[in-house]
């Protein structure tokens, strides 16, 4: 059965949130005769990583609410790589996203392998996250860190959360082509927190 990792590499040069350094991992290792032992500093944001309604709404759902039912589960890999800013309601309305979807959003983000942040990453604007709350899917997902920039009060990542729409940041989809497949996303379980780093998976559902 073919299947693809998707998710960011960890270590201590890789690409962080605005290239803040107290964002990057740090990796402290000690050896002791033959023993090595590694003692990691990781942001809940790092790399490839799933966000809960708490992360921008006060006092809502913390990580340990979602279920990994829906982490596990079939999705659709949708082709925006054609969207030069952000992505619209009218970028979305040209797929067929029904209740329920878990979405996966290609865009031009993929082929970006710099660790540096890119600062003019696509995002999913405003309307764009009206329009998924519409359509009351279930998740969705982006190829870079962050599902929006440049919008003041974080409204995308505000109605996509207070829908209870999971977002999942930080996917690789750069040799993913559209279509549906099974995603198998495996968050740490953590709990109290408002996000997790994920190993994720596609499976091709063909085979």
């Amino acid at each position: 059965m073919k299947f693809y990792d998707i998710s960011m590499n960890i270590h201590p040069d890789m690409q962080v949130w605005e290239d803040m350094d107290s964002k990057k991992p740090r990796f402290d290792t000690k050896s002791f005769g033959h023993i090595t032992d590694t003692t990691m500093k990781l942001n809940a944001h790092t790399g490839t990583h799933i966000d809960a309604p708490l992360h921008m709404i006060n006092n809502a759902a913390a990580f340990e609410t979602i279920s990994l039912e829906r982490l596990v589960r079939n999705v659709k890999v949708i082709d925006l790589e054609h969207v030069k800013d952000g992505i619209t309601k009218s970028d979305l309305e040209a797929h067929s996203i029904k209740k329920g979807d878990f979405v996966l959003l290609k865009t031009k983000n993929s082929v970006y392998e710099s660790n540096s942040f890119d600062f003019q990453f696509v995002y999913l604007k405003e309307d764009g996250a009206d329009y998924l709350a519409e359509k009351e899917i279930d998740g969705v997902g982006i190829d870079t860190l962050g599902v929006e920039r440049s919008q003041e009060n974080f409204p995308t990542h505000i109605k996509l959360l207070g829908a209870n729409i999971i977002i999942l940041e930080g996917i690789r989809l750069a040799e993913i082509d559209p279509g549906e497949y099974f995603m198998v996303a495996a968050p740490l379980k953590l709990t109290g927190t408002e996000a997790s780093p994920a190993r994720v998976l596609l499976f091709e559902k063909n085979l």
